[in-house]
């Protein structure tokens, strides 16, 4: 595809997420969430193209006593890599920037963590994308965060100390579906 011929599209996608915390020290089982965005597709090349989106994410982790939810605007950049004309292999970085950042402990109100949780995110993704046809798409990707969720901090949450110097990181299991428009 010569740049003359190169294609620019855009959609939307929505999905399902399975997130957690992931570190040393980090003992957090998988939680059911949401992500709902803005996708784009610059083909460079035949089997090459790049793909920027704009996602809106929720994520977080739970552990025995506490459930942590931690949103954020994601803004992956993704290098694809068609291996078969409607099959793509997904790979890149992506920052993170939260907007909202609570935990609740069992049987409580939420206590916001938002002055406790840094604000920008990077990680990195890996995933496939299968072209249902022209317009429709599914993915499923995987999202490891390299930075820490938390500041070194601790506070009382309702009698149960929680401390956030650990090494907690963001892990994301997505599966989305999509249109291009």
């Amino acid at each position: 595809m010569s740049a003359a011929n190169a294609q620019v599209e855009f959609g939307a996608k929505v999905g399902f997420d399975l997130t957690n915390y992931w570190g040393e020290d980090v003992s957090h089982t998988l939680q059911p969430n949401y992500q709902a965005g803005l996708v784009m597709e610059y083909h460079a090349a035949p089997k090459f193209s790049v793909a920027p989106e704009v996602v809106f994410a929720a994520q977080g982790g739970k552990s025995d006593n506490l459930t942590f939810h931690a949103n954020y605007v994601n803004v992956p950049v993704m290098l694809k890599y068609y291996v078969a004309p409607a099959f793509s292999i997904d790979f890149g970085p992506q920052v993170g920037f939260n907007v909202y950042s609570k935990v609740t402990p069992k049987d409580q109100d939420a206590l916001d963590l938002g002055d406790m949780t840094n604000t920008v995110d990077f990680g990195l993704g890996l995933g496939a994308t299968y072209n249902l046809t022209n317009n429709a798409f599914i993915q499923a990707r995987y999202t490891m965060g390299l930075t820490k969720v938390y500041k070194d901090q601790s506070v009382d949450v309702m009698g149960y100390k929680l401390t956030t110097d650990n090494k907690a990181k963001n892990g994301n299991i997505q599966i989305s579906f999509g249109m291009k428009f």
